[in-house]
């Protein structure tokens, strides 16, 4: 199409309308204008002139599309945190000990071994216990637990549910048995139960299970099972006092005398020496 456009008073033409276009977009023309071309009855500014009058209107603005609605997600509460129940860790370790060493002694008792020498014996006072923590690597690596924990309800478990692997349960063993309870011997027990309850309260879990990540579960203790402990434990420390009574007067006597006039006064009852 032809068009015809007045430009400082002066007619210039005619002009394809792609031309026009052109020169509208370029803003070289604009809408004041004045253009005709055929088929109009006059002249008229070009923003008014149908075919131009697009070429004018704003550009839209671009939609914005809204972000996508994400569902929010379920927000679970976090797991419960696991009892750490160190006083129930406690008794049940010692209840092990004093179970092991009670039966030790008396196989010691009835194979006619002396006894007294071994009670005077560091290096046997320092050792007696590494049997007994080899027997709960295999405990914990089969059962995850032992007669003890079993009493008060622990189990000794990876992260996962899952039983220990028998290296990892030896690891856990000796762990304990050095930094845990120091070999069972006295004041070096003593230091290394103090030292690693305030490192279990600060890391959340003893040393060797923090290192290891393992958990011990903690079941509800019924009055069935803690009466079974306390027999147990009555029973355990019994044992001692049966089995080595007549050498710990012995070995008293020779350095107080008050305590030898003492035991003779109120004998207690105990298992003859053998040796």
């Amino acid at each position: 199409m032809d068009i015809w456009i007045i430009r400082d008073g002066e007619k210039t033409g005619p002009l394809h309308d792609f031309e026009v276009r052109k020169k509208i977009g370029t803003g070289e023309l604009s809408g004041s204008i004045h253009a005709w071309h055929e088929g109009l009855e006059a002249w008229k500014p070009l923003e008014e002139i149908e075919i131009f009058a697009r070429e004018f209107q704003p550009a839209a603005a671009p939609a914005i599309e809204p972000d996508p609605v994400v569902p929010p997600t379920e927000r679970l509460p976090p797991p419960l945190p696991v009892p750490t129940c160190y006083g129930r860790r406690f008794w049940a370790r010692w209840l092990d000990l004093l179970l092991f060493t009670g039966i030790w002694w008396l196989g010691m008792w009835a194979a006619r071994q002396d006894i007294e020498a071994a009670l005077l014996n560091h290096w046997v006072i320092l050792f007696r216990l590494v049997p007994w923590f080899i027997i709960e690597i295999l405990l914990i690596h089969y059962f995850a637990t032992t007669p003890g924990k079993w009493l008060l309800g622990l189990r000794v478990l990876n992260k996962d549910g899952s039983k220990l692997s028998l290296a990892a349960s030896t690891i856990r063993s000796l762990r304990v048995m050095f930094i845990g309870v120091g070999f069972g011997w006295e004041i070096l027990s003593l230091f290394c139960q103090t030292l690693s309850y305030f490192n279990a309260k600060r890391l959340g879990s003893p040393m060797w299970d923090y290192v290891g990540g393992h958990q011990v579960t903690v079941k509800p203790l019924n009055p069935v099972s803690l009466s079974a402990y306390v027999f147990a434990l009555s029973g355990a420390i019994l044992l001692h006092f049966v089995v080595l009574g007549s050498y710990w007067f012995d070995i008293s006597a020779k350095t107080s005398p008050e305590f030898k006039q003492k035991f003779e006064k109120n004998p207690f009852w105990h298992l003859p020496k053998r040796y």
